[in-house]
């Protein structure tokens, strides 16, 4: 078998920017937003009874509480926005995740490269109906690729799709693997 590198014109690929992207659930907006207001209350709430034993600086303690209380009200805004742009898509060699509000980020999953698929959530997203598919490819030591905001029946077909074509792509055993 003789080695080919044969080279591609550049004009001729597929636009990444032509596949079509279709929205998360509309329900990730909420759900991110309850998940950072809870996170921030907890810094609120640290910022506002942390004790100050100096009695000139414990005068302005209700301030950092208010500064950290404005920025947690910022990023949950923030995150509602950027989790209202989120967008996947599936085609037949890959798998697209693209996210951000100010700086967007498009993740592309080779589906040759998968070994492993994971679903999760935590209490807040079973509450709202959301799960993440988690996608593991060979060589990482973590996840390559989560994608947020699926409800469970669109994370159920995903995932059983993916599942089908790993399947398919599992090599038959040969003579000398056969048992």
């Amino acid at each position: 078998m003789t080695f080919t590198n044969v080279s591609l014109d550049p004009q001729n690929l597929p636009a990444l920017a032509e596949a079509p992207l279709e929205p998360v659930s509309p329900r990730l907006a909420p759900c991110q937003a309850v998940l950072r207001s809870l996170h921030w209350l907890l810094l609120t709430a640290l910022a506002a009874f942390m004790p100050l034993m100096i009695a000139e600086i414990a005068a302005w303690q209700p301030w950092p509480a208010v500064g950290v209380g404005l920025l947690g009200v910022i990023s949950v805004v923030l995150g509602w926005l950027e989790a209202r742009r989120r967008t996947y898509g599936l085609r037949q060699h890959d798998l697209i995740y693209r996210r951000g509000l100010l700086v967007q980020s498009t993740q592309v999953l080779p589906l040759a490269r998968l070994q492993h698929i994971e679903t999760s959530s935590n209490p807040v997203e079973r509450a709202f109906g959301l799960v993440r598919l988690v996608c593991f490819t060979a060589g990482g030591r973590g996840a390559d690729m989560v994608l947020e905001g699926l409800t469970a029946d669109r994370a159920a077909a995903i995932r059983q799709h993916l599942l089908a074509r790993l399947e398919r792509a599992e090599p038959e055993p040969t003579g000398a693997d056969a048992p």
